[in-house]
């Protein structure tokens, strides 16, 4: 069947959607650019007037990613117990960081040089463990 309101991802264009729709867009600008800021501070604003979310309450807005659900999931479920992190690449030395700077954690650290795995040997399986299962940055993609 014919859609004149194709779209990419999910979803259908609106009807009568036109580039129009798109010229307050910040179309290739970064999140941190002020523009980005501002729009992202608009959005959420409007999600917790919408959602009639109390004023003490935040919303955040995380990347639609695999990426953006693991920082999610470590904010929110790391801290009831010890926690280890094996760094060998970009993402988990961005984590250990989180974890320890932001979160305040006091993780242990079992580091390899950069695309190698650290000695698994040496984990404390019953803490909680940040394992990057693919580390495409750096090649690593089988344990």
């Amino acid at each position: 069947m014919y859609n004149p309101n194709f779209s990419s991802g999910p979803c259908s264009k609106r009807p009568q959607w036109s580039l129009d729709a798109l010229k307050d867009a910040a179309v290739g600008r970064s999140h941190r650019s002020n523009l980005g800021k501002e729009k992202l501070s608009k959005a959420i604003e409007e999600t917790k007037a919408v959602l009639g979310i109390p004023e003490n309450y935040l919303v955040g807005i995380l990347p639609g990613s695999d990426t953006g659900a693991f920082e999610g999931a470590m904010w929110s479920l790391l801290g009831p117990k010890a926690v280890s992190v094996l760094v060998w690449e970009s993402f988990s030395e961005g984590w250990a960081t989180d974890i320890n700077k932001q979160l305040k954690l006091n993780a242990t650290i079992l580091k390899a040089d950069y695309g190698k795995i650290p000695d698994l040997k040496a984990v404390d399986w019953t803490n909680d463990v940040v394992f990057v299962a693919n580390g495409t940055t750096s090649g690593t993609g089988k344990v």
